[in-house]
């Protein structure tokens, strides 16, 4: 049940030419993109692992298409981290599993955040538990990783342009074997 760093290579290789659900760039693209905007911006390699894996969960299952237009949340951000659990620690991890939470954080907190998402984005908002209320807002600010979210969210949101020249996949494999390094030496003791 869970992926190492080859695994996860093939399945980018295999089925990372499918479509962005409801954008103009492939679910590779969008994880290179969305990676290298983490490196442009200094994050560390644990966040820009978790940039680049964060849509890992859409290649892990057999919905086809675009779920959202089906009335589907494929709990993506859920769905991978069983897999990636034994590669990676909370530092990439979280940020992952909290990048759902984040857009309806930023859907409270930011003014024009929410009519800026795009059309699949604000579909799939609705499927996921729409807009925060105050109270799972401050909730999720008090949560350990939301600040690495919130930047991933952001990379996100903008890593969809059809055009973008990024670094190939082979690129960022350092910093999922320094992400990984960290977490199987801090699992060791």
């Amino acid at each position: 049940m869970s992926l190492n760093i080859p695994d996860i290579i093939g399945l980018f290789q295999s089925k990372g030419h499918a479509q962005y659900d409801g954008e103009p760039v492939t679910q590779l693209g969008h994880a290179l993109q969305s990676a290298h905007l983490a490196e442009q911006a200094g994050a560390d390699s644990a966040l820009i692992t978790a940039s680049l894996l964060h849509d890992l969960g859409h290649l892990l299952h057999d919905f086809g298409g675009t779920p959202t237009q089906q009335g589907l949340d494929d709990l993506h951000q859920y769905r991978c981290l069983p897999f990636l659990r034994p590669l990676f620690g909370p530092a990439t991890l979280e940020p992952i599993r909290l990048h759902v939470d984040a857009k309806r954080y930023l859907c409270v907190r930011e003014p024009g955040y929410l009519e800026a998402l795009s059309p699949d984005s604000q579909r799939s908002l609705v499927l996921q538990g729409g807009v925060f209320s105050n109270a799972q807002m401050q909730d999720f600010e008090a949560l350990p990783h939301a600040r690495d979210a919130i930047r991933l969210r952001r990379w996100d949101d903008i890593a969809k342009c059809a055009d973008a020249v990024v670094p190939e996949l082979a690129h960022f494999i350092r910093h999922i074997e320094i992400s990984a390094g960290l977490h199987l030496r801090s699992t060791k003791g």
